[in-house]
């Protein structure tokens, strides 16, 4: 289901602070924007990746499908954070049927949860090692089945059918990969940092190397300006992307932004050391910093990062090599949204039976 591939499906990208839904059509060999929209969500809604609010959720899908007359009722969604595991494992070269059948009683060893409590997928990577013994990696998935549930359940109880479930961080190198040249030789840490969570796919030789997803996020910027200045979300919220309001200049917020911003790269930093430590022989190094998501739109963060982090950094646009016909859209609107609808137009490229 993770790593299937459909005709005509709209990428539901369901986030802590809002919904979005992006539409893409396969022409001349590229592709077309067909549909773009994001409806926000109240900071109570969805906490901590749980869905506090579900009726607000399913209005927010409605309106979308609703105002766009989106006809496509497929969808791909994906999830993350802690109910979702992926995990990179070598086992004993074998043929797909017999992976197939010995799969749960593999990932049984990997896997924190009851195996009858999650879904699994995989993928095979390909062979490794060079001393005869003939062995494969493997990309193994495991996502808790109430998770799956929870998302799944608010698409169709908004009258759509959820097709393909991804991963979020495998959405984001979906998108990578059609709007970016991949360098086989290079390590780039590919970054989503929405307002709730952070997910983190290091590429390495065209492939996902290293995934995780850490609780930090748009979220702890905004609550630290509330606290400081005694705003109300919606006026933080301003602030944070470099307005000012009720008396309280941008320039008063840079210390908190990038105080946060020192937090967020140390998490950064300490997956980065992950990542080296299990590479091979741990000389790998990641050498570009590539972000969206929510974050990505805060003034002043990305040279944040890129100074906590001692590399370059860049915002990820993922509309770059996507056609979008003048007159269809406010082009200032699609590139003031592009840094967040990275994992939305991820989903948008997804296949079923291609």
């Amino acid at each position: 289901m993770f790593f299937s591939k459909s005709k005509q499906l709209v990428g539901l990208d369901v986030g802590t602070s809002s919904v979005k839904a992006f539409q893409l059509k396969e022409s001349g060999g590229g592709f077309q924007l067909v549909q773009a929209d994001v409806r926000p969500l109240d900071p109570d809604v969805i906490v901590d990746g749980t869905v506090m609010d579900a009726e607000r959720v399913i209005s927010a899908i409605q309106e979308i499908f609703s105002a766009n007359r989106i006809k496509t009722k497929n969808v791909a969604l994906s999830v993350s954070g802690i109910s979702v595991i992926v995990k990179k494992i070598t086992l004993p070269e074998m043929t797909e049927e017999e992976l197939d059948e010995s799969i749960h009683w593999e990932a049984e060893q990997y896997i924190p949860f009851d195996i009858e409590d999650v879904n699994i997928d995989y993928q095979i990577l390909g062979p490794v090692g060079d001393d005869g013994t003939r062995q494969m990696e493997v990309l193994l998935v495991a996502v808790k089945k109430d998770k799956i549930n929870e998302y799944t359940s608010l698409v169709e109880e908004a009258g759509l059918t959820p097709v393909v479930v991804d991963v979020d961080a495998f959405a984001l190198e979906n998108m990578y990969e059609i709007n970016y040249e991949i360098n086989k030789n290079e390590a780039v840490a590919l970054i989503d940092i929405g307002a709730g969570l952070m997910n983190i796919n290091v590429i390495l030789n065209g492939m996902s190397a290293f995934t995780r997803d850490i609780s930090i996020g748009g979220n702890q910027f905004t609550e630290a300006i509330q606290k400081e200045f005694g705003l109300s979300f919606e006026d933080a919220e301003k602030v944070k992307i470099g307005e000012d309001v009720q008396g309280v200049a941008f320039q008063e917020v840079v210390p908190i932004l990038e105080s946060v911003s020192n937090d967020i790269s140390s998490e950064i930093l300490r997956s980065f050391d992950f990542f080296r430590a299990t590479a091979s022989k741990g000389k790998t190094q990641i050498t570009r910093v590539m972000i969206s998501g929510g974050c990505a739109r805060m003034k002043g963060f990305k040279g944040y990062l890129s100074k906590h982090l001692g590399m370059e950094v860049g915002i990820m646009n993922p509309f770059q090599n996507i056609e979008i016909l003048e007159g269809n859209f406010d082009f200032d609107k699609i590139q003031e949204i592009a840094p967040t609808a990275a994992v939305g137009i991820g989903l948008a490229l997804r296949r079923v039976d291609d």
